[in-house]
């Protein structure tokens, strides 16, 4: 790869972070996508977490075959970075994103516990740029999370597959009555415990339930829920779980179970980023279903297929 390939990358680096530096500024934002793979030879998702980046590598769409060659690459799109951001070294984090064959995504990467604050629409948010794939907030569904505080007042809110729980810190900040949050990791729940603290919005209106969503769907319904949220991963088989997940052969009866715990008026926001992903429209039990898709990309991303969500309701009314 020549310099001046370098040169490219470094010019986009410098355009989009200030571009796009501005604009979160003005949104409230301290963590924001900088560089969403827009040039050929560096599969690259850029983000910044103030002071620092987080750059996740998409190794299948890599040119870089030659091991030695990869190396010097690397090093080279490190430099990059750190010279046209104007950050130093310590302060970019590499990960490398590929297909997980079978691996759960509660994997841990290392125990460096890199821990930030970041801020997103006057609300905070625990960030750990080094020890999982994931930094505990997802960036893309950003407006799906602002909708949903709009809607929460006076609601009661049910967040599966809750990851860090930074849907319910928007449901709680929107003025819920109750939200459930769900998810199988014990470490995940704490996290999204201590984001509710770091705002200010503990309290016992707020349940944290550890199970598997799949299993708990199942399970008889105590009570109806006005908001739900269900953003499955694409496919799991932690050891806790009691079967394997699979949202494209799964998201039917996940959707259909969410239905059956949701009151009359109710929404339900059903997400996911499998690239693939086809929704089975005949086996839902749903008598409204829209694509919000396009609604819910932030203007940092550039990929429109970064995930696919609807707007699923009991009737149109």
């Amino acid at each position: 790869m020549s310099t001046a390939d370098f040169e490219s990358f470094a010019n986009r680096l410098r355009k989009m972070d200030k571009h796009t530096g501005k604009w979160a500024r003005r949104q409230g934002l301290s963590c924001f996508r900088v560089y969403d793979a827009d040039l050929p030879g560096f599969p690259l998702a850029v983000d910044r977490y103030g002071p620092y980046l987080h750059v996740a590598e998409y190794k299948r769409n890599h040119t870089q075959e030659d091991e030695e060659g990869y190396r010097l690459w690397r090093a080279n799109v490190r430099q990059t970075l750190s010279e046209a951001l104007q950050l130093p070294n310590g302060h970019i984090y590499f990960k490398e994103r590929k297909p997980q064959k079978g691996k759960s995504q509660y994997e841990k990467l290392s125990g460096q516990q890199e821990e930030v604050i970041v801020e997103e629409n006057g609300l905070k948010f625990w960030a750990n740029l080094a020890d999982y794939l994931d930094t505990g907030l997802f960036l893309d569904h950003r407006p799906t999370r602002q909708k949903v505080r709009e809607q929460s007042a006076g609601k009661r809110v049910l967040n599966l597959f809750a990851y860090t729980g930074s849907f319910t810190v928007y449901a709680a900040a929107g003025g819920a009555r109750a939200t459930t949050t769900v998810d199988l990791s014990n470490t995940y729940l704490e996290w999204g415990q201590r984001n509710l603290e770091l705002n200010g919005l503990s309290g016992p209106q707020h349940e944290f339930v550890r199970a598997d969503c799949k299993s708990w769907l199942a399970e008889p319904a105590e009570g109806l829920y006005d908001i739900i949220i269900l953003d499955p991963p694409t496919f799991s088989n932690s050891k806790a779980m009691f079967d394997v997940l699979d949202t494209q052969r799964d998201h039917p009866a996940l959707i259909n179970a969410c239905l059956r715990r949701l009151a009359p008026g109710g929404h339900l926001y059903f997400s996911t980023n499998f690239r693939k992903f086809r929704l089975e429209l005949e086996k839902l039990q749903a008598g409204y279903i829209k694509d919000i898709t396009a609604a819910t990309i932030p203007k940092d991303f550039r990929n429109p297929k970064i995930h696919y969500c609807w707007l699923i309701r009991h009737s149109e009314g």
